[in-house]
């Protein structure tokens, strides 16, 4: 086992670690970002995420899952004063008793594998990490291949995206674009490659009902932000779009549970497909 490093004080390391919390360039240029919770930590490392560190609590024993984790996985170790690892975790929730440093990967569309029975998500200018993340969530419970993240958005890496993901965050590709231009070119690519993807917008004025739209060939459905919807560059490049049928005197659903909806649908479709 490596030997362990000690932190008792507010030393540069700890202050490049805090920062990482709230400054999106430091974690940019860093290529790096913090990690709490057990079931986030464990999906990271099984799914083969680069850990750079590995800081635990110094100021309690260790429990099971914590040491087999420091026991098992490559990391530096760091031993962190209860006081500091507070600063490092959620406000208002307990001390963590580990906190992963994590490698952020390269933004490539390559990450995203495209198959006969493709489903990805496309989210335009998300200014909710939470909404980010529950995206993440419902993707990954409904079967999609990947997250695309377009324009001036929330960060995927911020803390609030990684806790509201729940660890899906470490089993699904979720790649941040500038604009719909690297998206279109992807596309072409894949297309040409004969993989036919469609582009489906989700709008309450759609061309069709979800329910009675096919959703079982290679889709990408497009979901707007929060309170502007699509860009008008993405409507004019959607195949389709869909609304989704509502009852009642809400006019229109959050963001994240729009996605959720319509990831439903596409999974509902697919497993009576193939039955």
């Amino acid at each position: 086992m490596a030997a362990v490093q000690r932190i008792t004080s507010r030393n540069a390391r700890f202050q490049q670690w805090q920062s990482l919390l709230a400054n999106r360039n430091k974690r940019l240029r860093a290529k790096e970002f913090l990690v709490q919770g057990v079931r986030p930590i464990t999906v990271a490392v099984e799914q083969g995420w680069p850990v750079r560190a590995l800081i635990h609590d110094a100021g309690r024993p260790l429990s099971r899952w914590a040491q087999e984790l420091l026991r098992s996985t490559a990391a530096e170790r760091v031993a962190m004063s209860s006081e500091l690892i507070a600063e490092l975790g959620e406000k208002g929730e307990a001390v963590p008793e580990v906190v992963a440093v994590l490698e952020m990967p390269e933004d490539d569309l390559g990450r995203i594998p495209v198959g006969d029975r493709f489903l990805g998500v496309l989210f335009d200018r998300p200014t909710s990490p939470g909404n980010i993340g529950s995206v993440i969530r419902s993707a990954d419970a409904f079967g999609a291949d990947g997250l695309i993240v377009t324009g001036h958005a929330a960060d995927v890496y911020d803390p609030k995206a990684v806790r509201a993901s729940t660890g899906s965050l470490f089993s699904l590709p979720a790649v941040r674009v500038p604009s719909h231009r690297e998206v279109t070119a992807w596309l072409d690519h894949e297309r040409d490659r004969g993989r036919p993807v469609a582009v489906v917008g989700t709008d309450e004025h759609g061309d069709a009902e979800l329910d009675d739209f096919d959703l079982t060939g290679p889709t990408l459905l497009l979901i707007g932000n929060e309170t502007a919807g699509l860009s008008t560059a993405w409507r004019d490049l959607c195949d389709h779009t869909v609304s989704i049928p509502m009852s009642g005197t809400a006019s229109s659903l959050n963001a994240a549970n729009a996605a959720t909806a319509v990831l439903y649908e596409a999974s509902r479709q697919r497993r009576r497909a193939v039955r």
